[in-house]
């Protein structure tokens, strides 16, 4: 009996599942990797304000929220910010356990344009960090974030910055703990933290 095009194709699609029904079992034995054997510890060394170097170290023993923006971001950092804020306000006591940090990816105009004012209009909690160009793109790699300027003729000063619009958890032992997506309403985001603290 002669095999037609349709039917080799067919055997042969069919071979390829076999073996990669195969292959699942033989793999499936093994554990999953947990989210604590994923886990990393982002590092940042960073000037805050008035010129003191910050780094982990110097909130041990605290949750951090940290979120990377700019001052003239138009939506993204406003909105986090405001979320941030929020869950601050609703934790009460407990606030006193959590360090919200604001890291500037436009450090030299956000300097300029008052970050820390900025970040106080939101909740006076929140910590703003600038650092330079190389402190910067270190804190960004450690934290696995993504920035970039671009040109924009009708933004202010004629560019924006493009940047990773997550809020990152980290527990009071350094650890990355989880990211939550812009727009996690503050309710969400408190039902996530104060459980741990």
């Amino acid at each position: 009996m002669r095999l037609t095009r349709l039917q080799k194709i067919l055997w042969a699609a069919a071979g390829v599942a076999a073996l990669a029904y195969g292959a699942l079992m033989v793999f499936s034995d093994r554990a999953p990797v947990s989210v604590a054997e994923a886990a990393f510890r982002p590092t940042f060394s960073l000037p805050d304000a008035e010129g003191r170097l910050r780094t982990p170290a110097d909130f041990a023993g605290k949750h951090l929220l940290v979120f990377f923006g700019f001052t003239n971001c138009p939506d993204v950092c406003p909105t986090t910010l405001a979320e941030v804020a929020q869950v601050m306000d609703d934790l009460g006591e407990e606030a006193e356990n959590v360090q919200p940090l604001f890291i500037s990816v436009d450090p030299e105009r956000d300097r300029r344009l008052g970050l820390a004012a900025f970040t106080a209009a939101f909740h006076p909690t929140i910590l703003a960090l600038a650092g330079d160009t190389e402190q910067t793109r270190a804190a960004a790699e450690s934290f696995k974030i993504f920035f970039e300027r671009q040109d924009d003729a009708a933004a202010p000063d004629g560019y924006m910055m493009s940047h990773s619009p997550a809020l990152y958890l980290i527990g009071p032992d350094g650890d990355w703990l989880r990211q939550f997506t812009y727009g996690t309403p503050a309710a969400d985001i408190l039902a996530d933290l104060q459980p741990r603290l």
